[in-house]
């Protein structure tokens, strides 16, 4: 991998060498704005002797290692490119239970990439990854439905070279050279179900071993019912596989784990969660914890006396196999000031369980105050701490939970997130003078002061928040949209809620002096235009696409701009109606840009067709022609001695594709991020935005791994 990088790192400067626009990286350090946490964490996956090795997966934000010395979640992803960043859905982890510094995941997301999926198998705890392209033979889905179930992937107890997946469509897979080749393994009949979640963990028996290999083995499979049986076993090393005798047949299984005296628990639940699905149907409302007897094939149901509700994490003391912790999923019950789930324990292997949550419940935020009125949710995964079994880490659709102590009376649970960040950014403005300020997926937006610290939520609240538009000329005035509209006057310490809305969600834009607001909401084909902040709105002449970007010109109040698929649309009386004035390549992104400051300089980033400049507000255009593509583009304060803004896109200069700098209006440009920092590209083009307080800082969007930011070093 040092050999690669060192190749890559010589490639760029040969290919910069002869041309004046490109010039060798600056060094940047690169980092995610803290927001902490945001998203799902879908595992917790720990080493079971060498007890400081702990990794999460999580649905669209990467994988993470716990570093026990800083107590800090590090991210192990942040490498990859533009054309893989479907891998940051880690569908599966696997650490080789005699040397703790391989891992294995499965990747991929369905939607990004045409579904690219790969094996990434690392030899030093995550640091380099080789990476085995497996779509022609098996795809992965890490942000789809039973994303929590697990683990899909498990090394052999005996030989660290033979490697096991379960997958969603295809079936079931074993690899005898770590993970680089891969063959079907036929005895298990096997491959889709009606949900699309397949095969939901895979087990070898560490009890079993012979021959080199584990002898027996266990699959789970994300079916009930007519489907098909749901839980399998092999005793010839995976040669053939039967369905397992007495096994439930109206729930499906979530997760398993042995014990250290020949039982293995599993959770169920009707459906494969985290949520409940209407199209399959899996309401996700039900289930039960059983103990199955590997060498009688007895079971035993040692669900929660009462509790009906689904079950899924399930985690055995490496000290005391009599003691157990479980975790519900989906259910919503009262959990301090908010609804979530339950967790349980059990000192006699199952027959009596303990609520924790309902026994008496308490919550650390650790700083991050939007998660104080935010529940336990989606607990699909939980585990005993190898080191001290006192403590116990639970994963939620919104982070992960950790108590030191969990059989206290009341048993604190601190959100454990510091390092680990996976939101989806939606919009971000740097105020000249203030705050960053951004849209997020879920979670509202933040209003931070310092990157690296912790910022407030929005406030009223009201989830994803999409658009976001701020008066250039009048930064105090500030606009919000999602399921309801805000706007502020006072740069977003206080938000008030506009009267009347036509259509949710969508884009903004605010004349320079915060008078004319217009939105185009979600899928319209009108936008609006208020001058009252909300109270009422009238349909803007012209425009009539869906989904467009309205952009303010950042001088003249009276002037907007709109990208229309190749089409340059202006308005001259402050939004009230618009017209077709130029044309430029189709295709590109909608996210227009103004330079701060100027009037009638825009910018427009057309993907394959470069990055072309107006400065005759959008009459005319021209094409720099140092940027072979441009994904997006954004300004920042300007250099010392420089006369224009910093200009910054996510694109491709001198055949390399980063994110690139120019103090020059875009006649030369440096690369500020590298190999190790790509965090797959800015989402389709979201955002790329300078800081327009401090020069060279840069924001980008990502897919799920919140914002992420460069300084110069």
């Amino acid at each position: 991998m040092k050999l690669l990088r060192m190749w890559r790192a010589l490639a760029v400067a040969a290919i910069c060498a002869p041309n004046p626009a490109c010039a060798a990286p600056v060094p940047y350090t690169w980092d995610s704005v803290a927001i902490g946490g945001g998203g799902f964490v879908s595992a917790i996956i720990a080493h079971k002797s060498q007890t400081d090795v702990v990794y999460v997966r999580t649905d669209v934000g990467g994988a993470y290692r716990w570093n026990p010395a800083t107590r800090k979640w590090v991210s192990l992803l942040d490498w990859v490119s533009e054309d893989e960043v479907g891998l940051l859905g880690v569908e599966s982890l696997a650490i080789d239970p005699k040397n703790a510094a391989i891992v294995y995941m499965l990747a991929g997301i369905s939607y990004f990439n045409g579904g690219k999926s790969a094996i990434l198998r690392s030899g030093d705890y995550g640091r380099t990854f080789s990476v085995t392209d497996v779509t022609a033979q098996f795809k992965a889905h890490g942000n789809g439905m039973g994303r929590q179930n697990g683990e899909k992937l498990a090394v052999d107890p005996a030989s660290g070279n033979v490697v096991y997946v379960g997958t969603r469509w295809n079936g079931l897979f074993k690899s005898s050279d770590s993970g680089a080749r891969w063959t079907r393994m036929n005895g298990l009949n096997v491959t889709t179900t009606p949900n699309n979640a397949g095969i939901s963990f895979v087990m070898p028996d560490p009890a079993s071993v012979a021959e080199g290999l584990a002898q027996r083995m266990f699959v789970g499979v994300s079916r009930f019912g007519a489907s098909g049986p749901s839980f399998y076993r092999s005793d010839d090393a995976g040669t053939t596989f039967t369905a397992v005798a007495g096994a439930p047949t109206a729930l499906m299984p979530q997760r398993a784990a042995f014990d250290l005296k020949g039982n293995l628990y599993l959770t169920y639940a009707n459906g494969a969660g985290p949520h409940g699905h209407s199209a399959v149907p899996e309401p996700m409302d039900r289930g039960q914890i059983w103990k199955y007897k590997v060498d009688s094939g007895a079971w035993t149901d040692v669900t929660p006396a009462g509790f009906t509700q689904a079950l899924s994490g399930i985690s055995v003391d490496p000290t005391n196999p009599n003691r157990l912790v479980a975790s519900s999923v989906n259910s919503y019950m009262k959990q301090g000031n908010a609804w979530g789930d339950r967790i349980f324990t059990s000192t006699d292997g199952g027959a009596s369980w303990t609520d924790v949550i309902a026994r008496g419940f308490a919550k650390n935020t650790g700083g991050v105050s939007w998660i104080a009125d935010h529940a336990i949710h989606w607990a699909g995964s939980v585990e005993f701490d190898q080191a001290d079994p006192r403590q116990v880490m639970v994963t939620s659709g919104n982070g992960i939970f950790k108590t030191p102590n969990i059989d206290a009376p009341t048993a604190t649970w601190n959100f454990n997130v510091e390092g680990l960040e996976e939101t989806v950014p939606l919009n971000i403005a740097s105020l000249s003078g203030g705050a960053l300020v951004s849209a997020i997926g879920d979670y509202d937006g933040f209003r931070h002061t310092s990157a690296s610290a912790y910022a407030p939520i929005h406030a009223p609240a009201m989830g994803t928040t999409t658009g976001l538009a701020v008066a250039a000329a009048n930064q105090s005035h500030m606009a919000r949209a999602g399921k309801a509209m805000y706007t502020t006057r006072d740069a977003g310490a206080t938000w008030r809620e506009a009267a009347v809305m036509h259509g949710t969600k969508g884009q903004l834009a605010l004349s320079a002096d915060g008078a004319s607001l217009l939105h185009n909401p979600e899928n319209s084909a009108h936008t609006y235009r208020s001058v009252d902040s909300g109270a009422s709105w009238t349909i803007v002449k012209g425009l009539g696409a869906k989904n467009i970007r309205p952009l303010a010109d950042p001088v003249n109040a009276r002037k907007f701009y709109v990208y229309n698929n190749g089409a340059i649309e202006a308005s001259t009386d402050a939004g009230v109606s618009f017209s077709t004035i130029s044309t430029v390549a189709s295709g590109g992104s909608n996210l227009l840009r103004a330079a701060p400051g100027r009037e009638g300089d825009i910018w427009v980033a057309l993907r394959g067709a470069g990055l072309v400049r107006s400065t005759d507000s959008g009459a005319s255009f021209t094409r720099l022609a140092s940027v072979a593509s441009a994904g997006a583009v954004g300004f920042g304060k300007a250099a010392d001695g420089a006369t224009y803004p910093t200009v910054f896109i996510w694109g491709t200069v001198g055949g390399v594709r980063g994110v690139h700098r120019s103090t020059d209006s875009g006649a030369s440009w440096v690369r500020v991020n590298d190999a190790a920092h790509q965090y797959g590209g800015p989402a389709n083009g979201q955002f790329v935005s300078g800081d327009m307080n401090t020069f060279g800082v840069v924001y980008m969007s990502t897919a799920g791994r919140g914002i992420a930011y460069g300084r110069p070093r």
